[in-house]
């Protein structure tokens, strides 16, 4: 995976997030639902109307998918979110970023909505991540035992 700088003269700078995500090479492609800021319990995280508590409850929940399909957020390459309300997008930047990897962002889209699936939802996110083949790793792996240099693809950022 590689993260491509944009170029100035035809598109702006992001913040927090990526233009462009590359991918190429054996590997597995693995799309998450929206996730709601939902407990395993089937419960809104912290008190109504708390939006950090639900942001963080998605990521967790985002964490916990990856997780089964031996996936971290180090794989994520798209996410895509969904306000009820766009004025929580600071404390959202405050919780994705606790998530993930900052220099090297996922690429990122948010929508404001009116409505999402369940009544007080208020935040809903879903990704897209590959996950590198087991094979290619372990050339990878050998090749620097080796004394090669990797060929593992670099993932680049601007903010």
């Amino acid at each position: 995976m590689s993260n491509r700088f944009a170029n100035p003269n035809t598109m702006p700078a992001p913040r927090g997030y990526t233009q462009v995500v590359e991918t190429n090479g054996p590997g597995r492609t693995v799309y998450l639902s929206g996730q709601l800021g939902m407990t395993p319990a089937g419960a809104f995280a912290g008190e109504p109307g708390d939006f950090r508590a639900q942001a963080t409850q998605c990521f967790e929940n985002l964490k916990a998918g990856l997780a089964s399909v031996g996936a971290g957020f180090e794989h994520v390459v798209k996410i895509t979110n969904f306000f009820v309300d766009m004025a929580h997008l600071p404390a959202f930047f405050e919780v994705r970023d606790r998530y993930v990897n900052t220099k090297a962002p996922p690429a990122s889209t948010a929508i404001q909505v009116g409505r999402l699936a369940r009544e007080g939802a208020l935040f809903e996110v879903e990704a897209v991540a590959v996950i590198p083949d087991k094979a290619a790793k372990a050339a990878r792996r050998a090749s620097v035992k080796r004394g090669k240099p990797s060929k593992k693809v670099r993932r680049k950022s601007r903010r």
